[in-house]
């Protein structure tokens, strides 16, 4: 099958070049799609003719729509774990959860269009079995079960209140983190994001932090 219908300057890459690159100009024309029509009225066809390539090659390469979010999804992962593990790296307990909350502010910068895509996908997902919701309902667990370790480092370490439920805070701690991206997502200059960040991180130390005699 033929890719290209534009010149790209690919010309001399490999196979394995031309693919990847035409995969990542696939996946930039549907976030634009998702963020404007949302999943239900982007096509494959839309996908691969927006990106610059026959019309079909989107369902060659991907299948089905499924199959291309499920790409999108992997790829954002991706993103997201690299992107946070630059904040936590060397850090565990309270400063492990200081620099998450501080990843997540910065996440909303770099990765805007995508991130916005990609919970008006995983909230449209939401309304029917799909392989999205099952490993959206897996990353879950993750992103629990990482809050919750930090808490209980921060208990060991003496910095964090011994009566803190950990397995508690982790789902209000994700509650508060994917209900501002919701609010975000439906109205993007209603929040002050860094106002919000800043008050949601001293909140979060204020209440469960040892307090040290002076």
């Amino acid at each position: 099958m033929s890719e290209a219908r534009v010149a790209d300057g690919s010309a001399g890459n490999t196979q394995a070049q031309r693919t990847a690159l035409s995969d990542q100009k696939m996946f930039e024309v549907a976030i634009e799609l998702v963020n404007e029509r949302g999943t239900a009225k982007t096509t494959l066809k839309d996908i691969g003719e927006g990106a610059g390539y026959s019309r079909g090659l989107a369902s060659y390469r991907f299948g089905s729509k499924d199959g291309l979010w499920m790409e999108l999804f992997a790829r954002f992962d991706e993103i997201w774990s690299a992107h946070l593990s630059q904040y936590l790296s060397g850090k565990s307990g309270l400063a492990a959860l200081q620099a998450a909350i501080q990843a997540q502010r910065d996440i909303f910068t770099r990765e805007s269009g995508y991130l916005r895509a990609m919970y008006i996908l995983w909230y449209e997902s939401l309304g029917r079995e799909s392989d999205i919701r099952a490993s959206l309902a897996r990353h879950h667990v993750i992103y629990r079960r990482d809050v919750q370790e930090w808490i209980e480092q921060g208990q060991a370490a003496g910095e964090v209140k011994a009566d803190v439920d950990a397995a508690h805070f982790a789902t209000g701690y994700c509650s508060t983190m994917f209900g501002t991206i919701y609010q975000w997502v439906v109205a993007p200059d209603a929040i002050d994001l860094d106002a919000f960040f800043e008050h949601f991180a001293a909140t979060v130390k204020a209440a469960i932090c040892e307090r040290r005699e002076s």
